[in-house]
C-alpha cells in the first residue's frame, strides 16, 4: 500500500481564515457565511473577482500559518503511521500567486506542515521528500502514478476522475459528496481513512 494525499481543503481547512482575511480588508459584510465558497460567490457578486485572485494568494501564502488543520487529520495520520502505512502528499500548487505580493507558496506550504509536526521525530515524523507540490493538475497525476499510490484522497472530483483505475480513489467529502463515482469511498471525516484503506 501506499496512500497519497491531497493538501489543499484536504489536511489543511482555509474557511475560517479566507473569511478573517477578507473581514480585515472590509471586503465583505459581516454577516457572510465563515465559508471559503461564500466569500468567493460575495467577492464575484459584486464584481470584485481581482480581489478574490489576489485573497487566495494571501491565504495561501503569508497567511497560511494561521489555516487550520482539518478536524483528526492529525490524529489519524499519526494512527497511519504508527501502522507503518507509507504516506505521501502530491498536490498540485502554482510556485507564486497571480496577483499581489510574491510569495513562495510552495515553501509557505512546506512551512505550515513543518508547523503541524509533520516532519517532527515525536510528530509525524515525515521525510521532506515524501511531499510533492507540483505546478500543474496533469503533473499531479503523473507524480501519482510514478510514485505507484495505490490510494489517493482529494476533495477534487476531477482530480480522481484522472487517475487509472487501478488506484482506489478516495473522495473527502465532509459537507456531501456531489459528483462521486460509485466506485470511489467517501470520506466525511479523517476517523474513517484507517477502515477504507482495510485496517482495523
Amino acid at each position: 500500500m501506499l496512500l497519497g494525499l491531497d493538501f489543499d481543503n484536504t489536511l489543511i481547512r482555509y474557511d475560517a481564515l479566507f473569511h478573517q482575511v477578507a473581514l480585515e480588508r472590509a471586503w465583505i459584510p459581516a454577516d457572510t457565511p465563515r465559508d471559503k465558497v461564500a466569500v468567493r460567490d460575495y467577492l464575484r457578486s459584486v464584481g470584485r473577482e481581482d480581489d478574490w485572485t489576489l485573497l487566495q494568494g494571501i491565504v495561501y501564502g503569508t497567511r497560511i500559518l494561521d489555516a487550520e488543520p482539518f478536524e483528526g487529520m492529525l490524529d489519524t495520520l499519526g494512527r497511519l503511521h504508527e501502522r507503518k502505512v507509507p504516506m505521501r502528499i502530491v498536490s498540485h500548487k502554482t510556485r507564486t500567486p497571480y496577483l499581489g505580493e510574491p510569495c513562495d507558496l510552495h515553501a509557505a506550504a512546506r512551512a505550515w506542515l513543518s508547523k503541524q509536526g509533520f516532519h517532527l521525530d515525536d510528530g509525524l515524523g515525515w521525510a521532506e521528500e515524501q511531499v510533492h507540490f507540483e505546478l500543474t493538475k496533469h503533473d499531479k497525476i503523473a507524480r501519482i502514478v510514478a510514485l505507484g499510490c495505490t490510494h489517493y484522497v482529494d476533495d477534487l472530483p476531477e482530480i480522481l476522475d484522472m487517475l487509472p483505475g487501478h488506484v482506489t480513489k478516495i473522495l473527502f467529502a465532509p459537507n456531501g459528496a456531489p459528483g462521486a463515482a460509485q466506485d470511489w469511498h467517501v470520506m466525511r471525516r479523517w476517523d474513517a481513512l484507517p477502515a477504507i484503506v482495510g485496517l482495523p
